[in-house]
């Protein structure tokens, strides 16, 4: 599980980086529908590239696992993007995040009923922590007079990407992570396309384009391939409790480069949410190392 962690944790850290580039698109004068085109249209050419350049083999895929993922890009994944840049618009950034990241618990729940994911405590206490932790990182935001609209997006939002983890666990078995990626991105991109014609981005200014091409690389094209790669190799459930480290990274990049200050609350929030990432990983190494002596005695 160490190596899926990893990419959990490195998936999370680039998509902490997406509130703080939506806000700073939202000073820029763009709209939800161009960042949104932005993101998947450069997205999709980075992922495309660099799959023609290094192993042209993972564009292979077989018809029915191509359907599959295009109806998830198509509608899921369009759904979810759109809801969550459409709460960034209306509420503070910390406040969409609380509300997103009730998803770990929505996942484990759904996972235990729909895929049998068996309970264990480490997994129940795990996602205890990450989202009391959660809920400390963003207690400010319980004081902010919040936008009804905004929350209900947030909302939307979380719902929709918790189903969206438990179809991806399904539709890409025996289907390559990154090949996976690829045809979700350039799915999701289509669905966008067809909802705001790209002729869009020919206005944009230098800042604009080039922000918008760091949506397309850092939150998009690098998050989405370790996150499919971490699914593969430890279990959608799991895979949403490492990834909460996310809202840590959010403060971190809100403090750098909005100048947003660090509170005790989100300090011990911080802390609780590191533990929860730590205990399900910590559990199972020692049931793999207690299992391994067993062998050899």
């Amino acid at each position: 599980m160490g190596a899926g962690a990893l990419m959990c944790l490195l998936s999370a850290v680039c998509y902490g980086s997406m509130a703080v580039m939506v806000k700073l698109a939202y000073g820029l004068g763009l709209d939800e529908w161009q960042m949104l085109l932005c993101r998947f249209i450069f997205g999709s050419a980075f992922l495309g590239l660099w799959i023609a350049l290094r192993d042209p083999s993972a564009f292979r895929i077989r018809p029915s696992r191509l359907a599959a993922i295009a109806c998830v890009g198509v509608f899921i994944y369009t759904a979810q993007s759109l809801f969550f840049f459409r709460a960034l618009r209306y509420v503070q950034a910390s406040t969409t995040a609380l509300i997103f990241y009730a998803y770990p618990a929505l996942v484990t729940i759904l996972s235990a009923c729909f895929l049998r994911l068996r309970l264990s405590r480490s997994l129940v206490c795990s996602v205890v922590l990450v989202s009391g932790g959660c809920a400390l990182v963003f207690a400010d935001a319980f004081a902010r007079r919040a936008d009804p609209t905004g929350l209900l997006y947030a909302i939307l939002a979380t719902s929709v990407f918790s189903g969206y983890l438990l179809l991806c666990q399904l539709v890409m078995r025996d289907v390559r992570p990154l090949t996976a990626t690829f045809y979700m991105i350039l799915s999701t991109t289509l669905g966008f396309c067809l909802l705001k014609p790209p002729t869009a981005l020919l206005g944009f200014s230098l800042p604009q384009m080039a922000l918008g091409a760091a949506l397309g690389l850092v939150p998009t094209a690098v998050a989405v391939s370790l996150l499919f790669a971490a699914i593969e190799r430890v279990g959608s459930a799991y895979a949403s409790v490492f990834s909460s480290f996310e809202p840590v990274a959010t403060i971190l990049f809100a403090a750098l480069l909005l100048g947003e200050p660090l509170i005790a609350w989100q300090i011990a929030g911080t802390a609780l949410i590191l533990a929860g990432i730590a205990l399900p990983n910590l559990v199972l190494r020692q049931q793999t190392k207690a299992l391994r002596n067993s062998r050899t005695a």
